[in-house]
């Protein structure tokens, strides 16, 4: 089987590649390696998966041009998609909003639209935590009503999630999407706060605590993450009427993809110190707009459906970041 990729040059893409060629699986991925974050970064990843195994093709593509896409797949063959491709980053959509309309609207349509035309048998695609915004209802659950964010970057997942039920209703196309909960672990983002404080403590730097600390995530380690989607992946939901975890009677469904425990950044701080070996400098600065409180994945669904299960805890996980990080960069 055939799995093209978007975002594959992307820390979740990655991984999901490296787990797919080693099932025995051939992958296709396409990234068009801006540079919101390090494309060294980006290009790294890529030469890891290169290196793994074989079965890897690797395409430089913007998926948000429909034309570039349609000629880069021209001619290549593939069963199902996996769309992780996305301008990420809930603080950067309110300095450049027209980023994340052309990379997560449009390009969402783009890859909807190749998947009907191509006749694709699934399409998983990345949602966001994020668009749960300001609920105060906890643990965050797909059945909850998630008509108020508070970020653009929210606003277009939501919008996905939207467009993808429309085209399983009309074209009964199958698709999952998936609301991803903090993810963090080797070859993570940049942006992230792991990589952050990471980063600004061993190099005895201040770092930067919004509200005080007091903000709480549901912290999911990358393999758990990956095992989620590839769950997905091998599950598409059923034509048959009934009911799906998020609520569509077409083709479609919605889980959360967390970690179910919600840790305080003061914990994740203290993890983060245990492992470089030094304390940190802590600068308090005011909640930052676009931020929430706190989040915590309801996962009963996909426990429920895909038989997912997370094992890896921030004592397990942060560790393993910290020392992939020392080594990368020769700390």
């Amino acid at each position: 089987m055939t799995i093209l990729i978007t975002g594959a040059a992307g820390f979740i893409g990655m991984h999901c590649s490296l787990r797919l060629l080693a099932r025995g699986e051939r992958v296709i991925g396409i990234d068009n390696l801006n540079d919101y974050y390090s494309v060294s970064l980006k290009r790294d990843r890529i030469a890891h998966i290169e290196k793994a195994a074989g079965g890897y093709r690797f395409l430089l593509c913007d998926f948000a041009d429909d034309a570039a896409l349609d000629a880069a797949l021209a001619g290549l063959e593939f069963d199902r998609i996996i769309h992780l491709g996305a301008q990420a980053g809930v603080r950067y959509s309110i300095e450049n909003p027209r980023a994340y309309a052309r990379s997560n609207l449009l390009g969402h349509l783009n890859l909807l639209e190749l998947a009907r035309h191509r006749g694709i048998e699934h399409l998983v695609y990345a949602s966001s935590s994020s668009v749960y915004g300001s609920n105060d209802s906890l643990p965050f659950r797909v059945e909850d009503r998630v008509d108020h964010p508070v970020s653009l970057y929210a606003a277009t997942k939501k919008a996905d999630e939207l467009m993808s039920e429309t085209y399983a209703h009309l074209y009964r196309l199958p698709q999952t999407g998936l609301r991803f909960f903090t993810v963090y672990g080797p070859w993570g983002r940049p942006d992230m706060a792991l990589w952050l404080f990471t980063d600004a403590i061993l190099k005895g730097r201040p770092i930067q605590v919004f509200n005080g600390g007091e903000m709480r995530r549901d912290f999911t380690y990358i393999d758990d993450i990956v095992s989620g989607v590839i769950a997905a992946l091998d599950h598409a939901p059923a034509d048959d009427g009934a009911e799906k975890a998020g609520g569509s009677r077409s083709p479609h469904a919605l889980y959360n993809i967390g970690n179910h425990r919600s840790e305080e950044l003061t914990a994740l701080i203290a993890t983060i110190e245990a492992a470089c070996g030094r304390e940190a400098i802590r600068e308090m600065k005011p909640m930052q707009p676009g931020d929430v409180r706190e989040t915590f994945a309801d996962i009963s669904a996909i426990q429920r459906d895909l038989g997912y299960h997370p094992t890896t805890s921030i004592a397990e996980g942060v560790p393993r970041f910290v020392d992939w990080f020392r080594a990368y960069h020769g700390i």
